[in-house]
């Protein structure tokens, strides 16, 4: 017979294997699902962004199966023309960006002059061979895929999205069928309170991400630096990662600034300008109207970018913070997995 001790030491072993490999082989069915799990995802983003209108349309008596139709149409019509708004000023950017190769090689090789002027022993690097910067252009193009390949993924995210929002109020349904009155009355109440919150939270930070793209692009564009509709997407996209998307997405123009007008101050009012655009939303407009209790830990926002990162690449790393938040949000409402919330959590 074996001790007592020693049988709960042994089978918190054996827990704590399972996690790992439970953990490990989650990991390797999400990297080999990727086609599929990946518009999966995107739908289930959607999905919650467009929920509410689906309920309004739904309290206005108008059929589900128009609603939804509608609402899928008009969504589809609106990403695809934004994607190929994009997808052109992308290619334009592409093969606009040789010029700044050179600029920014002319640039680094007069650095080199007036330090071998003051350091005469010291020995030049050729930084503009290494650095080779006209291959970034070809990089940022080639990362843009096809069209058709974009295409088709939109087809498949929106067939996951039109089976999710006919779903729409099923489960509760279900549960409700599935236990007794009180327990399925506990159950929905939470299903119900955790919706609303991560509606809430995508609904606000996208709200504010578009403000935020829209007014970069407009504040690019009076000041006639190039791309600004790719810069605006940026920015768009990286104001999903607090804090460290926001520095990315201000750098990039005021950098390209800076190489195009070849002077410091159309730049130096652009960084003040887009500076305080992201202060002002991020850290006050924001805040008061999510609530502080949805902020996450820069530790968590990192690891979670890296990981998604390393999974799904570029895409995985734009749905790294909202999933990071949905999983809060999920754990603030089980007792038993509040503590996960409170190491997620930023405060």
């Amino acid at each position: 017979m074996w001790p007592k001790k020693e049988l709960v030491k042994e089978s918190r072993v054996v827990a704590y294997c399972l996690v790992i490999i439970v953990v490990f082989l989650t990991g390797v069915v999400l990297k080999l699902a990727k086609p599929v799990l990946f518009p999966f995802f995107l739908a289930i983003f959607l999905s919650f962004l467009l929920f509410p209108v689906l309920d309004f349309l739904t309290r206005l008596k108008i059929p589900k199966f128009v609603s939804v139709l509608v609402i899928v149409i008009l969504t589809f019509l609106a990403i695809y023309l934004f994607g190929l708004l994009f997808y052109t000023s992308g290619k334009a950017f592409a093969s606009e960006f040789p010029k700044y190769g050179q600029k920014i090689g002319s640039i680094l090789t007069d650095i080199q002059d007036q330090i071998r002027v003051t350091i005469p022993e010291w020995e030049p690097v050729n930084w503009v061979e290494q650095l080779n910067i006209n291959r970034i252009g070809g990089f940022f193009l080639s990362s843009l895929g096809t069209f058709f390949a974009f295409m088709s993924n939109l087809f498949l995210i929106f067939i996951f999205l039109v089976f999710i929002l006919a779903s729409r109020g099923n489960l509760k349904r279900k549960i409700g069928n599935s236990f007794g009155s009180q327990r399925s009355s506990q159950i929905i109440d939470v299903m119900h309170k955790i919706d609303n919150q991560i509606q809430k939270y995508l609904s606000i930070k996208t709200v504010i991400s578009i403000s935020t793209g829209v007014i970069a692009t407009v504040v690019l564009l009076l000041f006639g630096v190039d791309f600004a509709i790719v810069f605006g997407f940026f920015t768009f996209i990286l104001n999903y990662i607090p804090n460290i998307g926001s520095l990315i997405a201000t750098a990039l123009p005021v950098a390209i600034a800076v190489f195009q007008f070849e002077t410091l101050w159309p730049a130096f009012w652009i960084l003040i300008i887009l500076g305080s655009i992201q202060m002002i939303l991020g850290n006050f407009i924001e805040p008061r109207v999510m609530g502080q209790g949805l902020g996450l830990s820069t530790l968590v926002v990192l690891f979670f970018l890296f990981f998604w990162g390393w999974l799904w690449g570029l895409g995985g790393m734009i749905l790294a913070v909202p999933t990071a938040a949905i999983i809060k949000i999920v754990c603030q409402n089980f007792p038993a997995l509040n503590f996960v919330a409170q190491l997620m959590s930023k405060d």
